[in-house]
């Protein structure tokens, strides 16, 4: 028997009980860089028909069936022979086979031997990368200080070094394993055979090539996985150690800048102290020290950015460094308090004891009065004596007293003007020109005439305006007593609820009205306070000028004559100068106060009561023959050489048995030859008319306008907030209404000789007064 177990190794050659199986038919198939080896076949029967031995445990192979290694049937004059020389043919075949067996062998041999060294590399490289992975996971956290950090990134360099040098290694078993799956591929899915049923050599290495193909992936994956992880982390080190580095510097720096900072925070004086001149340097000082510390503010910025940004990355500083920087901020939070601190002290002495505090207004008053300050910055006046409290100054007191003797005066246009002449001598403000008003709004930024001031402002913009007109007259004033007088009696005018506010036009309107300057000059000024960029201005802003201006009345307990507080039916007689338009040009405007409205006619009264102060004229006075005649000169246009002071034609002084029936001439300054002669004619021709012709011509020296007792539009503006009390200026608002009426009846002491038609309130303001 011969020994064919040579092949055994393929799992082709079965045992010598193989003849047992006479109908078994053995094949091989093997697959091997895609060649495929055709089958070798052969059967007992076939051979026992041709009359050939069976040898024993073998099956022999015809040699029809013969192919060549080709997979190509064996020429046919070899069945020629073969059937010539049957022992010879018969070893030429199973040479063949050893042959073929042979190969087939070494290949399965080999396949075999470099699948398992394959297999074995492979996982071996997946047991070490995973211990890589699983002690890259074990290292601590990233460390929060520089030294950790550092120690942490050499150790870690130590393992990105040991991993790095196995890498060619990894990379050759993995491209050996490549190259074995190109050599090997496959392509069938994977099936799960019955129990028991034996697994083809075709089938194993199939499985074989899965295995590795396996084995290869979860290798490379693991590979990938490693190299980022130690990457990423290396990177992670970097950042941070970057970060740390910053910190410390940053530290380092801020506890230097903060070290100097706490020096000059604890070489301040208390601000007790401090020279009152000196306030205003120590605040400016004190802000530039401020913006000298927002180097300092942007480092605390920055380092707690830096220390936000690591908490995020997972980094979490020492405990030292924890401190270090809580210690920093604490630092930096007191020192920014005290300067916030330091500031607001210096401030509040600056606005209390300062040139624009109310400090020095406390001067204003003498024992046993005492001025005081209301929360929201108001002044109010003690009496310590009296223990008794008031809103008025004690000087605005006596002032209103004064004003109180002025009420005999019987035509409420003159009492008005003259109780203002009073107030203006009172406050100075008969020495200020208005191009010095206008320069101290423009330096106290008093642009906007709808802008609300509060009382600080107030007294800063009074105080600069006083001490402006000190400088250009050359007078000493007593600037506490003038501005603290003057802000009573604008808070008397704008702000009787005492709120502390007022608006820019408010203040504006009374300092303009009572300054030194032309009429026509105020007019302007006052219209380009409400008029638009195309110097136009709207029913609703010239009703809120009115309306600004008839507080002064109002305040004096005089508004009734002069229409009441409704100012819509001067603002409709305004624009009846532009009919059909919406908005009027200051042309309009003063050509409509040239006539002089009875809403503001006492403002023209102002000026000619002020220009007959020095004025004196060479004439007796027919009642109280006062001679020069000083001040206002009244002239009748039917008597000659009948001429009356101020003081009996105002208050209505009379001598008995003589009465004036006729038409009067005022002069507030001295007549000429010229006039003198004109009202000569005048009288001669007056003679020769009589007491009907004057009562069918009537004439009025002012622009008159409807009843006060219309109705308040509704778009006529809000006067300030009133006290408790304004009920009280209401009624006195109402008596002087019906005082007014009364006066429109019996105006003047000609009351039985001269209709109602004929009183002199028709003639005081007629276009014929000289000036």
């Amino acid at each position: 028997m011969r020994d064919y177990s040579f092949i055994a190794g393929c799992s082709i050659i079965t045992s010598p009980l193989i003849p047992q199986l006479s109908s078994f038919h053995l094949s091989v198939r093997v697959k091997w860089k895609s060649e495929v080896l055709h089958f070798v076949s052969f059967s007992p029967f076939k051979a026992k028909a041709a009359g050939r031995p069976l040898w024993p445990g073998c099956h022999c192979v015809p040699c029809q069936s013969a192919v060549d290694p080709e997979g190509q049937e064996l020429p046919t004059q070899c069945r020629g022979q073969r059937n010539k020389h049957p022992d010879h043919d018969m070893n030429l075949c199973w040479n063949e086979i050893k042959r073929k067996s042979h190969n087939i062998r070494v290949r399965l041999e080999a396949f075999s031997d470099n699948s398992g060294k394959l297999q074995l590399s492979l996982q071996e490289i997946i047991e070490w990368l995973t211990a890589k992975d699983e002690e890259l996971s074990e290292q601590l956290p990233i460390g929060g200080d520089v030294g950790a950090v550092q120690h942490q990134r050499e150790f870690h360099q130590a393992f990105m070094e040991d991993v790095k040098s196995r890498g060619p290694y990894i990379y050759s078993v993995l491209e050996s394993a490549q190259t074995f799956l190109v050599q090997h591929p496959f392509q069938e899915p994977e099936e799960t055979l019955p129990d028991g049923k034996e697994v083809s050599p075709r089938r194993r290495m199939l499985n074989v090539s899965r295995s590795v193909w396996k084995q290869a992936n979860v290798a490379s994956d693991l590979w990938e996985k490693l190299t980022a992880r130690c990457v990423d982390r290396h990177r992670h080190m970097e950042r941070t150690l970057e970060r740390l580095l910053q910190i410390q510097a940053t530290m380092e720096e801020l506890a230097v800048a903060l070290e100097q900072a706490e020096g000059v925070r604890d070489a301040w004086e208390p601000v007790g102290d401090l020279f009152i001149d000196s306030l205003q340097d120590h605040i400016d000082a004190t802000k530039l020290f401020k913006e000298e510390l927002s180097q300092v503010k942007e480092g605390m910025k920055h380092i707690n950015d830096l220390a936000h940004q690591l908490a995020i990355s997972d980094v979490h500083l020492s405990m030292e460094n924890a401190r270090a920087l809580e210690h920093l901020n604490n630092r930096w939070k007191l020192l920014q308090g005290s300067i916030e601190e330091r500031l607001k002290q210096l401030q509040d002495a600056h606005r209390d004891f300062g040139p624009g505090s109310q400090h020095f207004l406390s001067s204003s008053v003498q024992i046993p009065w005492e001025r005081a300050i209301s929360p929201n910055k108001v002044p109010y006046y003690i009496n310590h004596q009296a223990q008794t409290t008031c809103w008025d100054h004690p000087k605005m007191t006596e002032l209103y007293q004064a004003l109180a003797d002025l009420n005999n005066i019987r035509f409420s246009a003159y009492r008005t003007a003259m109780k203002l002449r009073h107030v203006q001598k009172a406050l100075r403000l008969d020495l200020l020109k208005l191009s010095s008003l206008v320069d101290v709004f423009r330096e106290q930024e008093l642009q906007h005439a709808e802008h609300v001031m509060d009382v600080v402002e107030v007294i800063h913009a009074l105080t600069s305006l006083y001490e402006k007109l000190e400088e250009e007259r050359s007078v000493l004033i007593n600037i506490p007593l003038c501005v603290d007088m003057c802000l009573n009696w604008l808070l008397n005018v704008y702000d009787s609820g005492r709120n502390g506010k007022m608006r820019v036009l408010s203040f504006k309107m009374s300092l303009v009205i009572l300054c030194n300057a032309d009429i026509q000059e105020k007019y302007k000024y006052l219209f380009r306070q409400v008029c638009g960029p195309g110097g136009l201005t709207d029913q609703k802003h010239l009703s809120l000028l009115l309306h600004e201006a008839i507080q002064i009345p109002r305040q004096l307990g005089e508004v009734a004559a002069f229409g009441g507080s409704n100012v819509e039916p001067s603002v409709r007689s305004c624009f009846r100068m532009a009919p059909g338009k919406s908005a009027i040009e200051v042309s309009h405007f003063l050509e409509w106060m040239g006539l002089e409205p009875q809403s503001v006619v006492w403002l023209p009264v102002l000026h000619r009561v002020t220009v007959a102060e020095t004025a004196k004229h060479q004439a007796r006075c027919y009642i109280c023959k006062q001679c020069p005649i000083k001040g206002f000169r009244y002239r009748s246009l039917k008597q000659f050489n009948v001429d009356i002071c101020q003081t009996c034609f105002l208050t209505g002084r009379t001598t008995k048995g003589k009465k004036l029936h006729y038409p009067i001439m005022e002069y507030y300054t001295p007549t000429t030859s010229g006039e003198k002669m004109r009202d000569f004619a005048k009288t001669l021709k007056n003679k020769f008319r009589s007491k009907q012709y004057f009562s069918k011509h009537p004439q009025r020296g002012y622009l008159p306008v409807q009843s006060v007792l219309e109705v308040e539009s509704s778009e006529t503006p809000c006067s300030s907030p009133r006290l408790p009390h304004a009920d009280t200026h209401s009624r006195i608002e109402h008596f002087a209404s019906r005082l007014a009426e009364m006066e429109n009846q019996n105006c003047s002491f000609f009351t039985d000789s001269l209709s109602p038609d004929e009183s002199f309130v028709h003639y005081l303001l007629c276009g014929g007064t000289q000036g």
